[in-house]
């Protein structure tokens, strides 16, 4: 596989504009619990930004360092160990991966406590990764 980085960029775009509508279905939170729209706004929202976190993840390993990672979790910490990911976004992306098979697989036991969580963090972490990723980009 060859590294693609303006694919790479172009998901990045995706991103932003994910974390923008998640910072705006934030102030809408509250309203999760009895209007099914913003609640599946909020999940499909989470959902997106994770898997582009994971996508990204998985391209920049396998075409630029060659290395396939065993599963979500495990992408931020190759990504980490090869110096992609600074500690400390690695550490806020820590458990990512199991929510994101939440949402996308066992659904009917979604917390929502801890969407709200996810929510409440998503902006910061994944503008964090988003950085990252952009600096590792712009130092190749």
């Amino acid at each position: 596989m060859v590294l693609k980085p303006e694919a790479l960029r172009a998901r990045l775009l995706e991103l932003e504009e994910a974390i923008s509508h998640l910072e705006e279905l934030r102030a809408q939170a509250a309203a999760a619990e009895t209007d099914f729209r913003i609640r599946w706004a909020i999940e499909r929202g989470l959902l997106l930004a994770s898997q582009i976190v994971f996508d990204v993840g998985n391209h920049l390993l396998s075409a630029h360092f060659g290395v396939a990672a065993r599963d979500y979790e495990d992408i931020l910490e190759q990504l980490a160990q090869e110096g992609v990911l600074p500690g400390p976004v690695r550490e806020s992306l820590r458990g990512l991966g199991g929510f994101r098979n939440l949402l996308a697989h066992d659904y009917l036991r979604l917390d929502p406590v801890e969407v709200r969580r996810h929510l409440d963090q998503a902006p910061h972490r994944f503008t964090g990764f988003a950085l990252a990723i952009r600096r590792w980009l712009d130092a190749l």
